[in-house]
């Protein structure tokens, strides 16, 4: 099974120079649940972006042209579908990020958990594609939740998947 994770914005902003917009402690207290004991795959931008490196109890994987790249405690492929083949048909795959990524794992994807902050930013550079035109996409789950001193923001997290 392939799942997308990711914070989004009202306007579907997602990262701002090379980093995510919003660090909701929620937020990251899910994404650790969900991706634990799993399989995670991410850009290379995405992986430098991480403050110490690989993620603990997940297999790690990143995206890079870059021959030869090494990353400790990382397998690293050239494209999204060499590192889909490298994963058993039994495995979890959660998708995260960057942009790029998300755009080249949107058709392939089974689930969508999302949280999607209740703002939208000044600034964003990175976007996560327009997925909800296309109506392939049902909401199963949503729960709301509101800003305290850890979460400034109101915000849901959202399941989609694939009607």
């Amino acid at each position: 099974m392939i799942s997308i994770i990711v914070a989004i914005a009202r306007n579907r902003a997602i990262g701002l120079n090379d980093d995510l917009i919003y660090h909701l402690s929620s937020d990251l207290k899910r994404f650790k649940a969900l991706t634990t004991g799993n399989t995670v795959v991410m850009g290379r931008k995405t992986f430098d972006s991480l403050p110490k490196g690989a993620l603990p109890n997940r297999r790690n994987i990143v995206l890079s042209r870059q021959a030869g790249l090494q990353l400790p405690g990382v397998e690293v492929y050239a494209s999204l579908d060499d590192a889909l083949k490298a994963c058993g048909t039994d495995e979890k795959v959660y998708v995260m990020g960057g942009a790029q990524v998300y755009g080249q794992a949107l058709p392939l994807a089974d689930e969508l958990q999302i949280t999607l902050v209740h703002d939208t930013p000044a600034e964003a550079d990175a976007f996560f594609p327009d997925f909800l035109s296309c109506g392939e996409w049902k909401l199963v789950e949503q729960e709301d939740c509101e800003p305290d001193e850890r979460n400034p923001f109101p915000y849901s997290f959202m399941t989609y998947r694939r009607s």
